[in-house]
C-alpha cells in the first residue's frame, strides 16, 4: 500500500470514529428527546423518526452519482456538515415543524455519509488490506458508539432540556469536525478511475447496478441480513425482550454491552478465521450463528418464569449475534468493491446502503405487526427462518462469485 492510501485510509478511520462517537451520543435518546424532554409526544416522534428515514431513503438513489462524479470526500464533507446542522437545529427544537426539519436534515446527512465512507475506505485500500480496513472500521464503531452512548447517558437528565441541548451541540461539532477533516482528503491519487469518472459521469443510475446480477444477489442477500439481524437487535429484540421473557430494563443494557463487547473483542480474531474461508462460507457461517441466537431468544420467552435463566439467556442471544457481525464487516464490503466498477463503484454502495435502509425500516415494522398479534413464537419462528434463508442465499452467491472474489487473500494480522 502507497504513503498516500495509507494517508487516506488513516483520515477515514478518524472520521469513522467521529461518526460512531456522535451517533452513540445522542443515538438512543432521540425518541425520549422529543416525545418527553421537548414534550412533542409519542405520535410526534414516531413521525420524526420517519422523515430521518424517509430522507435517506429519497437521497441514496441520488448519492451514488455524486460519489462517482465528485469524489467520496467531497460528498462526505456534505453530508458531514448537512449533519451538523441537523444536530444543532436538534438541540433547540421547541415545535413539530422544528423537529421534522431537523431529522430530515440528519436523515439527508447520513445518507451522505454512509455510502461515501464505504467508497473512500476501498479506494484507499487494496484487495490484500481491504478485509482488515472493514474489520477495523466495524471495531472503531462499535467502540466509539459504546463510548459515545455511555457518556450520553451519564450527561442526560430528562427533567433539565439543557443537558440534551448540550449533547446535541457536541454531536454537531463532531460532524463539523469531520466535514472539515474530509475536505483535507485528495483521492485522486489513489484512485485509478477518478479521472475517468469525471470525464466521462455514470448514467442510468441504479438500473446499472441491479443489472449485475451477482451485486443484485448480493443486494438480496444484504437485504435478508439487515431485515433478519441488525433490523432486530436494536428494536425488536428488546421489545421481545420485554415482553415475552418480561426481563428487566437493566437487562438491556447488559445485552447491549455484551453485543457491542463481543464485537470490540473478537472481530480481528474473527478476522483471522475469515481469512481461511471463502466469503460465501463466512456469511452462510453468520446465518447458521444467527439461527442459534433466534432459537436462543425463544427458550428465553418459553423460561420467562426463571428470571434469572430468562436473563442470561437474553444477554446471551445478543452476544451470539455479535458473533455472527464480526463474521460479515470483513466480507460484505469487500465483495462491493471487487464488483464495482472502477466509474460506479459510488453507486454500487450507495444501492447496497439503500437496500440496507429499507430492510432496516422494514424489520421493526414487520416486528411490530406480529407484535400485535400477541404470537411471540410466530415472531422467533420468522426471524429464525430469514437467517437459515442467509445460509441458501449466500449459497447461490458462492455460485455467482469469481474464485477471486469469493476468497480472502489477507496479510497476516498482528495484534
Amino acid at each position: 500500500m502507497s504513503l498516500s492510501m495509507k494517508r487516506v485510509l488513516r483520515r477515514a478511520q478518524a472520521g469513522t470514529v467521529l461518526i460512531a462517537f456522535g451517533t452513540g451520543f445522542t443515538g438512543p435518546f432521540l425518541f425520549v428527546y422529543v416525545a418527553h424532554v421537548r414534550q412533542l409526544g409519542d405520535a410526534v416522534a414516531g413521525v420524526t423518526s420517519g422523515c430521518f428515514a424517509m430522507a435517506a431513503l429519497c437521497l441514496l438513489p441520488l448519492i451514488g452519482r455524486f460519489i462517482d462524479r465528485r469524489g467520496p470526500a467531497r460528498v462526505l464533507a456534505a453530508g458531514a456538515f448537512t449533519t451538523a446542522v441537523g444536530a444543532l437545529l436538534f438541540g433547540h427544537v421547541s415545535s413539530v415543524a422544528g423537529a421534522i426539519t431537523a431529522s430530515a436534515m440528519m436523515g439527508a446527512g447520513v445518507s451522505a455519509i454512509q455510502p461515501s465512507n464505504a467508497t473512500l475506505v476501498m479506494l484507499a485500500s487494496t484487495p490484500q488490506t481491504r478485509a482488515r480496513a472493514f474489520a477495523t472500521q466495524a471495531f472503531i464503531i462499535n467502540l466509539g458508539l459504546g463510548a459515545g452512548a455511555l457518556v450520553g447517558g451519564a450527561t442526560a437528565d430528562l427533567a433539565r432540556p439543557e443537558t440534551f441541548t448540550t449533547l446535541f451541540t457536541v454531536e454537531a461539532v463532531l460532524y463539523l469536525a469531520l466535514s472539515l477533516l474530509t475536505v483535507t482528503i485528495r483521492t485522486g491519487a489513489v484512485a485509478s478511475g477518478s479521472s475517468q469518472r469525471r470525464e466521462n459521469p455514470t448514467r442510468g443510475g441504479l438500473r446499472l447496478v441491479f443489472a449485475d446480477r451477482t451485486m443484485l444477489c448480493l443486494c438480496v442477500l444484504g437485504g435478508i441480513i439487515f431485515f433478519a439481524g441488525y433490523g432486530q437487535i436494536s428494536s425488536g429484540l428488546p421489545a421481545y425482550a420485554t415482553e415475552a421473557a418480561h426481563v428487566q430494563p437493566l437487562t438491556l443494557g447488559m445485552a447491549e454491552a455484551a453485543n457491542t463487547g463481543i464485537i470490540v473483542i473478537a472481530q480481528f480474531i474473527a478476522l483471522r478465521t475469515v481469512n481461511r474461508m471463502r466469503r460465501s462460507r463466512a456469511i452462510q457461517a453468520t446465518g447458521i450463528i444467527w439461527t442459534v441466537a433466534w432459537l436462543t431468544a425463544g427458550l428465553a420467552g418459553v423460561l420467562h418464569a426463571q428470571g434469572m435463566t430468562a436473563t442470561l439467556l437474553v444477554v446471551a442471544t445478543f452476544g451470539i449475534f455479535g458473533l455472527g457481525e464480526t463474521l460479515l464487516t470483513p466480507t460484505l464490503y469487500p465483495i462491493i468493491a471487487d464488483l464495482a466498477p472502477a466509474d460506479r463503484m459510488g453507486m454500487y454502495n450507495s444501492a447496497f446502503s439503500l437496500v440496507k435502509q429499507i430492510a432496516l425500516a422494514s424489520g421493526p415494522a414487520i416486528a411490530g405487526l406480529i407484535f400485535g398479534t400477541g404470537s411471540y413464537g410466530a415472531y422467533i419462528a420468522v426471524f429464525a427462518s430469514c437467517s437459515i434463508c442467509i445460509v441458501y442465499v449466500a449459497n447461490a452467491l458462492k455460485r455467482r462469485l469469481a474464485p477471486a472474489h469469493d476468497n480472502l487473500q489477507e496479510v497476516p494480522v498482528s495484534l
